[in-house]
């Protein structure tokens, strides 16, 4: 599955596990994601549903694109659409997307690379496989995240941050048993790319069978874990956790997730995706693409967009 890998995790940084005194946070419930449909009919999973939104803040939603193998002629991707008042986040990690919006950002993203895009004020926004991998078919595979933005910045300028594979910072746990790629955040002291308005920490994990990782985790962060492929147990009670499943964890500062000895054979390790980040604790309103603080600024959002104040679409789109 993983994009970006290396041969051995033991030439990496170390993540040194929590000090014994550290309160180890306990799971406090595992959910299944449904499935679903987005865009022009590409499958997804929904991380999130059904998940109380105390335990999201500051995250609004997350779907699993994928995994699936396309024929020739089935890729798809969205339509133009608009978004304001959030943070888009596509980690890639099969396959090709290319992005465009109407400020003028976008870009090609292949597996292991990320596109971070800040919605703020509004804009229009297209996601699409190129026309080469339309014609060919092929595997596509990648998650998408909605990161909410605070009252005090959702009508800032939009902003784009094209993040590549090999600019994650890349560490290891002390035993080399799990390989941790850091895209966003910081993780015992090690920073990742992306810059983020609303503090978070967002690392994809690949945990070898058998392995555990304990990780130290800021305490005025919440904590989900989000099982994109294989199988395994969280928190200290070993929780069992499979493909499709969101562990959410209570407080404390450290987590720990473990891979179960034996996987399939199409998911030889654990792949999680490690999500935490400092609630924003503010009145949300969210409607479909507009994620604000009122019905009132919902209705504004709406009524912009209509009038074209989010943007136009270009009448050149970029190169597929």
């Amino acid at each position: 599955m993983p994009a970006v890998t290396v041969e051995n995790p033991l030439t990496l940084p170390r993540v040194a596990e929590p000090a014994q005194e550290t309160a180890a946070r306990k799971v406090l419930a595992v959910t299944t994601a449904p499935g679903g449909f987005e865009g022009e009919g590409f499958p997804v999973r929904r991380a999130f549903a059904g998940i109380n939104y105390q335990y999201l803040d500051p995250f609004i939603m997350m779907d699993q694109m994928g995994e699936v193998e396309y024929a020739p002629g089935e890729p798809k991707g969205t339509p133009w659409h608009p978004h304001r008042g959030f943070e888009t986040v596509t980690y890639l990690i099969d396959g090709t997307f290319v992005h465009q919006d109407s400020n003028g950002g976008g870009g090609v993203i292949n597996g292991g690379d990320t596109q971070w895009m800040t919605a703020g004020s509004g804009l229009l926004h297209i996601e699409a496989p190129p026309e080469s991998l339309v014609v060919s078919g092929g595997l596509f595979h990648g998650l998408q995240l909605w990161v909410n933005l605070p009252a005090s910045d959702k009508m800032m300028p939009p902003r784009y941050q094209d993040i590549g594979g090999g600019k994650v910072q890349l560490l290891s746990t002390p035993d080399g048993g799990a390989l941790l790629r850091v895209i966003a955040g910081e993780l015992d002291g090690h920073e990742g790319p992306g810059i983020t308005h609303t503090p978070i920490t967002m690392i994809h994990a690949t945990v070898t069978p058998g392995a555990q990782v304990t990780l130290p985790w800021r305490e005025d962060f919440n904590a989900l874990v989000y099982v994109m492929a294989g199988r395994g147990s969280v928190g200290a009670d070993r929780r069992p956790i499979h493909t499709g499943q969101t562990a959410v964890f209570g407080e404390g500062g450290s987590l720990t997730v473990r891979a179960d000895e034996s996987q399939d054979s199409n998911a030889p390790d654990l792949e999680v995706i490690v999500l935490g980040g400092r609630p924003i604790r503010e009145p949300m309103a969210h409607y479909g693409p507009f994620v604000m603080n009122s019905r009132h600024e919902l209705q504004q959002a709406f009524d912009d967009f209509q009038a074209g104040k989010l943007g136009t679409i270009p009448t050149t789109e970029r190169k597929k």
